[in-house]
């Protein structure tokens, strides 16, 4: 991904500051009670995606302590991505062993590798969002076990075929692991316990902010195709990553709805582009959502240079309010017993620095393997993420949007994704000067 200044913390910015951390079915509809590690003890991993979202969750599963892990086999539709991805590696050698023959290239090759794995085994889904539908219901159908990252879907059919394999993952027993890891914070764990406990009275507002500068999508090369192009920057095309109100601020979305104890029950939204440099993403949303009870949540996002910029998440309650999160890097969680949130109305504050959540998920996850503990976070993730998609079809529409009716939506940015090649033509084309048309509020359907 190229940024230009102003650009968001990366994810290895925050593992810099962040504390230390803490034979498969290959029918499908078989119940496979037992996904635990091998006799051994090592659990093998196979990466499909190897870009650098899915690097730096092979170098978070490397890190976790309990029994051995190695990566076994590599999947990418670039071979220059899976080389990269090694060579990035290079300080784990001694838990890596993908011979050349494990390694597959080709929009196939999430199948081969996936069939590289045994029962115990983990295979990384790190693909751009749209293709994770996909390749989640393959590993399902082998009974092999997931980590994920989000986002998790682009559209609302994609999401309905994320729902029903977790409901096959469920019935296995598959231990599933989605990239929500805030989830596994210790310090957002313990606030949001306070507010389920009533610190802060009944929860009526919520706010979340992810305001930094922009993602930067380079000309198209002349001598290169649209689809390469496109599929080389997929965080700058709403088909491949579903919006960076989707890709990116689900995480907040997730936690605020997870502070709430609810899903919201409608939305509506603004949004628009700024920059034309940022491929046909919006650059700026602003969505309410509401909750079944009337409470609001309000979600901030803005990518643009020379403005004012945090990444933070609040709450506010009849009897006070709470910091969710004041940086990325530190989320120093806090509770007051006033909406104001002045020192003098402190109430309590989160008393340590905060675990690795990056690495705490790999470890939760690989600790339920090796235990055979329930551990399946697949439904959740792929509610956050129509939460997420509810706020993108409100902006991007112009329309009052309800659970149901994204839920039930139709549209589709490509109609068949798992046949889709380099000889496929992307839904979106730049025009004749290069720009790439962004959506037009009251024009555009996407619901």
């Amino acid at each position: 991904m190229n940024e230009k200044q102003g650009a968001s913390p990366s994810r290895r910015d925050f593992l810099k500051v962040s504390a230390g951390a803490l034979a498969a079915s290959a029918m499908s509809g078989v119940v496979v009670p037992r996904v635990h590690a091998a006799e051994n003890g090592t659990i093998k991993l196979a990466i499909v995606g190897a870009g650098s979202r899915g690097t730096g969750a092979l170098a978070d599963a490397f890190s976790t302590t309990g029994g051995p892990v190695q990566l076994y086999a590599m999947a990418d539709i670039f071979d220059h991505r899976i080389q990269s991805s090694l060579k990035n590696l290079e300080a784990s050698k001694d838990k890596i062993d993908v011979t050349p023959e494990r390694r597959f290239v080709g929009f196939d090759a999430y199948r081969k590798a996936i069939d590289c794995l045994g029962p115990g085994d983990v295979v990384l889904l790190t693909t751009a969002a749209a293709f994770r539908p996909t390749h989640f219901e393959y590993a399902v159908s082998k009974g092999v076990n997931v980590f994920m990252e989000k986002s998790f879907a682009v559209d609302a059919p994609g999401v309905r075929r994320m729902l029903k394999s977790a409901e096959e993952s469920e019935k296995k027993s598959m231990k599933v692991a989605a990239g929500f890891m805030w989830r596994h914070s210790t310090a957002r764990q313990e606030v949001i316990k306070r507010i389920h406990d009533g610190a802060i009275g009944d929860l009526h507002t919520l706010r979340i902010y992810r305001v930094h500068g922009p993602t930067y999508c380079p000309a198209k090369p002349a001598d290169q195709s649209e689809t390469v192009f496109q599929l080389q920057h997929p965080f700058n095309f709403q088909w491949l990553c579903g919006s960076f109100l989707v890709d990116w601020h689900c995480h907040n979305i997730d936690v605020a709805c997870w502070t709430k104890g609810a899903w919201p029950v409608s939305a509506q939204a603004f949004g628009g582009r700024t920059y034309q440099e940022a491929g046909n993403l919006f650059d700026h949303y602003a969505v309410e959502y509401t909750f079944a009870d009337g409470a609001k949540l309000f979600a901030f996002a803005r990518h643009m240079n020379n403005c004012w910029q945090t990444y933070s998440d609040y709450a506010t309650g009849t009897k006070g309010a709470a910091v969710l999160m004041e940086t990325l890097a530190e989320p120093k969680p806090r509770i007051y017993n006033h909406a104001r949130m002045e020192k003098q109305d402190l109430a309590w504050e989160y008393p340590q620095p905060d675990c690795n959540p990056y690495q705490a998920e790999w470890q939760v996850l690989l600790d339920a393997i090796r235990q055979n503990k329930p551990h399946n976070e697949s439904r959740r993730a792929a509610e956050a993420d129509l939460a997420a998609l509810m706020g993108r079809m409100a902006a991007h529409t112009g329309q009052f949007i309800t659970w149901d009716k994204a839920m039930n939506s139709q549209f589709q940015f490509v109609k068949d994704i798992d046949s889709f090649s380099f000889d496929s033509s992307p839904p979106i084309k730049a025009g004749p000067d290069g720009i790439y048309p962004a959506p037009q509020p009251g024009i555009t359907e996407e619901c």
